[in-house]
């Protein structure tokens, strides 16, 4: 097989993630208690025997320098052989803040085509997934193609959110539309893409100098490789696959853990998702706690009379006596009082839910999720209703009042240096 190098794109600010991305680039995102989105993508790659990988970062990217460190957790902390390298925009007169995906790439392709690899890979750093990419570059080499591109049905009420993939009876792709209003199928792009380098490396200059282009693989480089007639094929992907760029989907693709059996499996022996995890205790449950369907990390401390139904809970969670958390995602180290009630609702790290807060609400005919920012305190006995979003570093002195209606927006009142 020829050699290949896997670049993760991982710039994304992620904006449809509210609370969750105020402060870090949504790859960096926790997701399953214990990980971050990005692990899945980079436990792919190792799975798949690829240890020459790349990260194109930009929006925020210190939480994601800070977890991927030298690449040690993913046996990708090699100097001659590969390894992993973060790569930022930087200033110069060719050189600034990438515009679109393929500028992203192009801006840093002096150091993806060093070497001798032949094939680039080309991945999206926010989906949870897993996936044997050398069968894909195996069927790329196959079908003497240009581009393969991994394609996956979804359901049609979704298909206007991808790019939609239209392919005769070779699997070559005949057509492609990004986020159609109106889909002619449900086919979509998944964002995984292998190139021969030298194509690649044309297709990006020829854009470049486009100035009507965006700069972008889905609104740019796909539909101008396919109206040409280049050899274009689809990959037909039909595993566990969701693009957590919403609030509802990443609520949901926790909820999909919670299954039985779960949808997507976190415990297979023969594709570990690899990441770098914190020292901390083991989770200590006390007598009369209750909990059921759920994922608890390390750390987490669920007190008699706690009832834990269909949630997630992040390392050093600690839930008080007497409360209740259903079908919510808390992650590191927030704390839910005594007799607190919290019901579809996120949490972000270190928030604090204090004793008798009514948080969110489980209600039959919509998933309404509600939001609390990193750092953020809500004060004892407050309601707080479903859709509310608490921003980051609220603190007690930011509520006018103990109700938080639907639809209400909560930011600190504090300046930065006082935070």
């Amino acid at each position: 097989m020829l050699k290949t190098r896997a670049i993760i794109l991982a710039g994304g600010e992620g904006t449809r993630l509210g609370v969750l991305t105020a402060k870090r680039t949504k790859p960096a995102v926790p997701f399953a208690g214990k990980y971050r989105i990005i692990d899945f993508t980079l436990s792919n790659c190792v799975n798949s025997s690829l240890f020459d990988v790349m990260i194109v970062a930009q929006y925020r990217p210190h939480s994601l320098i800070e977890h991927i460190g030298a690449g040690g957790p993913w046996d990708l902390n090699r100097d001659f052989t590969g390894g992993v390298r973060i790569f930022t925009p930087y200033k110069s007169p060719s050189a600034s803040w990438f515009v679109g995906t393929a500028d992203a790439i192009q801006q840093n392709f002096t150091f993806i085509k060093r070497g001798e690899k032949e094939l680039v890979l080309i991945l999206s750093g926010d989906h949870i997934y897993s996936m044997d990419y050398s069968s894909m570059i195996q069927y790329h080499l196959d079908h003497h193609a240009k581009l393969t591109m991994a394609t996956i049905q979804v359901p049609v009420s979704e298909a206007s959110r991808f790019g939609i993939v239209g392919v005769d009876s070779n699997m070559k792709v005949t057509s492609f539309v990004e986020k159609p209003a109106n889909p002619p199928s449900n086919l979509a792009n998944m964002g995984v893409y292998v190139f021969n380098k030298a194509d690649l490396d044309r297709l990006l200059w020829e854009d470049h100098d486009n100035r009507d282009s965006s700069h972008d693989f889905g609104k740019d480089i796909i539909p101008q490789m396919v109206s040409s007639g280049d050899a274009v094929y689809a990959y037909p992907f039909d595993g566990y696959w969701v693009d957590v760029g919403t609030v509802n989907s990443y609520w949901e693709a926790h909820m999909d853990l919670l299954c039985t059996p779960p949808a997507f499996d976190l415990y297979n022996p023969r594709w570990v998702i690899h990441t770098r995890t914190e020292e901390r205790p083991p989770a200590r449950i006390h007598r009369t706690a209750e909990i059921s369907d759920s994922l608890v990390c390390d750390g987490c401390t669920i007190e008699p009379g706690a009832r834990v139904i269909r949630s997630v809970l992040g390392p050093g969670t600690t839930i008080r006596s007497g409360a209740i958390v259903e079908e919510s995602i808390l992650l590191t180290d927030t704390l839910v009082g005594q007799a607190a009630t919290v019901q579809r609702a996120i949490t972000d790290k270190r928030a604090k839910i204090l004793n008798g807060v009514q948080l969110g609400a489980i209600q039959p005919d919509a998933v309404t999720i509600t939001m609390v920012g990193k750092n953020s305190t809500i004060p004892a006995d407050s309601i707080v209703q479903p859709g509310a979003i608490i921003w980051t570093d609220v603190c007690e002195s930011d509520y006018e009042s103990n109700l938080v209606p639907s639809g209400a927006y909560i930011q600190t009142r504090r300046k930065p240096h006082e935070l």
